[in-house]
């Protein structure tokens, strides 16, 4: 219990909802809120506290000791004006977790929401969302929509790649309401960040699990086959089965910042070869060294290659930035997809600009007449 203060009698413990320039929206804990337990809060709402949510500023203190409010945040918050319906933020309770991409805190579960048709599944994009979900260390589910869209066969051949890649997926349909209470069901009572790529129906599944939040729902492209953005920020919802859920920005290739080492343990087949066995050597990349553990008779052993390429192309990059003789760039090539090229450094590549040549040739002119 050190390092932060134990709420007292008076103060209220909440949930931050949402960041908003300097303010933070803040659900204080009720009798059914999700809480720490242990804390003998004042519930809300009641007749004395009838507000459920306040909007907050940062004490002073926090700002200076560089404490950072995010969502999900377990936050104290002390001089309640009910009538404003405002706070201020007096303590940050310690995180269970916490997430870069998007900033959020406290999450016990991540749900996965890919389309099995319009846009098509891409195993490689579905691959690089659950590694990078695997790499939280927070429980991951994964949901496929528009199942009404392919056939009972399809479905099934779907389920059993997925089975054998470590994840058995709840195929739903939100325009046709096919399983979608199974899925409140798994996000009763917990904190859930939703991802996913663009187009996939996130927004129409929250809308599905939260009528009142009318999030806008974007169409896919029929050109690139992919869904538009339409998420700005991350917030979090308050569900009917007690829950939060996390709507975040849509985007279409996460990044994978993670070292190369560690990549094998995103995939839950691969681990479980190394749980049984050992490589020979101890910084195997299990590529061609000899008695690997995880061999290559695997599904997604060439998404592997390709992500384990990926990321030592970035930690080479990383260290070319840090070396102030850095020689390498990073360009986008658009669709989510970045590559590493020379920097042309040395004046003699680099053109000459016009205004200058103008300059010169104004210079000989005034020498030729003096």
């Amino acid at each position: 219990m050190k390092g932060y203060t134990v709420p007292t009698a008076g103060q209220l413990v909440g949930t931050v909802l949402a960041v908003q320039a300097n303010f933070y929206r803040v659900q204080l804990d009720g009798e059914q809120g999700i809480g720490n337990k242990e804390f003998d809060f004042i519930p809300v709402p009641s007749p004395q506290y009838p507000v459920p949510n306040l909007l907050c500023t940062r004490r002073t203190r926090l700002k200076k000791i560089g404490q950072q409010v995010m969502v999900g945040d377990r936050v104290i918050v002390e001089e309640p004006d009910w009538a404003g319906g405002r706070g201020a933020i007096a303590e940050v309770l310690p995180r269970q977790s916490e997430l870069d991409r998007p900033a959020i805190a406290n999450v016990h579960q991540i749900l996965l929401v890919f389309a099995v048709a319009d846009p098509p599944l891409e195993p490689v994009q579905l691959s690089r969302f659950l590694i990078k979900a695997e790499s939280t260390g927070v429980d991951v589910l994964l949901c496929l929509n528009k199942c009404d869209l392919i056939s009972p066969q399809e479905q099934q051949e779907i389920s059993d790649h997925l089975f054998a890649w470590g994840y058995k997926p709840l195929f739903i349909s939100v325009q046709n309401e096919i399983n979608i209470h199974q899925v409140d069901e798994y996000l009763s009572n917990k904190v859930t960040v939703i991802a996913g790529p663009s187009g996939v129906g996130k927004s129409s599944l929250i809308n599905g699990l939260i009528p009142d939040v009318n999030l806008r729902v974007g169409e896919v492209s029929g050109k690139l086959a992919r869904g538009r953005h339409t998420t700005r920020h991350v917030e979090l919802f308050e569900m009917r089965s007690g829950g939060l859920l996390a709507d975040t920005p849509g985007f279409n290739q996460p990044d994978l910042d993670s070292s190369p080492e560690e990549l094998i343990y995103y995939f839950p087949e691969a681990r479980k070869r190394l749980e049984v066995a050992s490589c020979r050597f101890s910084d195997c990349l299990h590529r061609d060294e000899p008695d690997c553990a995880v061999g290559s008779d695997w599904e997604r052993y060439e998404h592997y290659l390709e992500f384990l390429d990926d990321m030592i192309a970035y930690q080479n990059y990383l260290k070319q930035q840090a070396d102030p003789e850095s020689t390498l760039k990073l360009k986008s090539k658009g669709k989510g997809q970045n590559q590493y090229e020379p920097k042309l450094e040395s004046k003699k590549y680099r053109r000459v600009s016009r205004r200058v040549q103008v300059q010169n040739l104004q210079d000989l002119y005034t020498e030729t007449e003096e």
